[in-house]
């Protein structure tokens, strides 16, 4: 029997239609883009088309779309690209971020705070949501960034950066705002001409999105600037030197097409209903689950494809050992942080014991997750749950 998959949020399936896309430019249409003949016209052609899509499902322009080889070096171009200049003049700067964040985006405020940069990490509500409040109460005159995450990896939960992002500009419409988008983009709208307008940046990760691993957008809004990662070439408008991966760049512009196309179909209300036949499943056949993140009226501030659960007494470890010989692949956190002894540090921020995070198990579904897939995994999880109880 096929297994079940429920690690989206992981990674997803590269669609056939993406692979379709690519094929040609690895063995036809190879010419280097920033070569003058007709093959390498003809890569540079394809790569701007993709940009357009790009930006079509984002609402911006052409020109604000940076192509990355992924998530991580969007957030560390976004994070360090705004302060190095800070850092080089020796000028006092301000981060706001939050406990809950990627740690891309953690481990690079960490990096800069060594450096100097003073950086204010929020604490998450118990529902693993930023108060604007106290989002508000941490600006400061030197305020030079803000980094929130949309949609969490490991809850779900929808941060509302517009909402953030206003409150940050009110303030002093010189903060630049950032935000990893990596769970939220393909899964929710991105307007960055309407609700998400006050928004200078955003990353984005190919492999989210049903596109390849190691390809990546950065939105950068038109006359902001960053200091660049990487030095040689002026490919990119000289944001981002390196020939171009032009099959995993032609694969994010197809990616971004059929996106749009699901966005503007029932398919988010589908895949919400299928999480929710999950979730509400495995609540009603395990006695003491619980949900970690929003949940009852705050529900809908969840990507509508992730649900994190917490069942006492059992070892998330164990129960995934469990699952994965029973044809079911799932996790209790992020993918980078797997096999790592300590608890999530998104949870625990949000109030969590150690011991209750431990216990807490995340599933994300994916488009071409079934129904039929649903209903086994409620035979197979309740039981897989039971046994291990009965074992401890």
């Amino acid at each position: 029997m096929d297994r079940i998959y429920l690690d989206a949020n992981a990674t997803t399936p590269v669609l056939p239609e993406v692979v379709d896309a690519m094929r040609p430019f690895w063995t036809e249409t190879f010419g280097n883009p920033s070569s003058a003949h007709h093959s390498g016209q003809r890569t540079r052609s394809a790569i701007e088309h993709a940009r357009a899509s790009v930006a079509k499902l984002l609402n911006c322009t052409a020109k604000e779309i940076v192509f990355t080889s992924g998530g991580t070096e969007s957030d560390n171009l976004a994070l360090s690209g705004v302060l190095q200049p800070f850092i080089d003049k020796r000028q006092p700067a301000h981060v706001i971020t939050t406990q809950i964040e990627h740690h891309a985006i953690l481990y690079t405020a960490q990096a800069l705070r060594s450096r100097n940069v003073d950086i204010t990490y929020l604490a998450p509500t118990r529902a693993g949501l930023i108060d604007p409040d106290a989002f508000e109460a941490a600006l400061r005159p030197d305020t030079e960034l803000v980094s929130i995450m949309l949609a969490n990896n490991e809850t779900g939960a929808v941060q509302p950066v517009g909402k953030l992002a206003r409150i940050a500009k009110a303030y002093n419409p010189a903060i630049l705002v950032h935000t990893d988008a990596v769970q939220a983009a393909a899964k929710l709208p991105l307007d960055l001409s309407g609700a998400l307008k006050n928004v200078d940046i955003l990353s984005i990760s190919g492999h989210k999105m049903y596109a390849p691993q190691g390809t990546g957008i950065l939105f950068i809004r038109k006359d902001v600037h960053l200091a660049p990662l990487f030095h040689g070439g002026p490919q990119e408008r000289q944001r981002r030197a390196g020939t171009e991966n032009v099959p995993g760049i032609v694969a994010l512009g197809r990616a971004a097409e059929l996106a749009l196309a699901w966005l503007n179909s029932d398919a988010p209300q589908q895949l919400a209903a299928l999480r929710d036949r999950l979730e509400q499943g495995l609540l009603a056949a395990i006695p003491n689950t619980h949900i970690n993140g929003p949940s009852g009226t705050q529900a809908t501030h969840r990507a509508p494809n992730t649900t994190n659960l917490r069942f006492d007494s059992v070892d998330a470890e164990a129960l995934l050992i469990a699952l994965d010989m029973q044809g079911i692949s799932a996790s209790f956190g992020a993918a980078c942080q797997s096999g790592a002894t300590e608890p999530s540090h998104v949870l625990l921020a949000m109030g969590l014991t150690p011991a209750e995070a431990r216990s807490s198990l995340r599933l994300s579904l994916s488009r071409l997750t079934t129904a039929d897939e649903i209903d086994r995994a409620l035979d197979i999880i309740p039981a897989a749950v039971a046994r291990l109880r009965s074992l401890a």
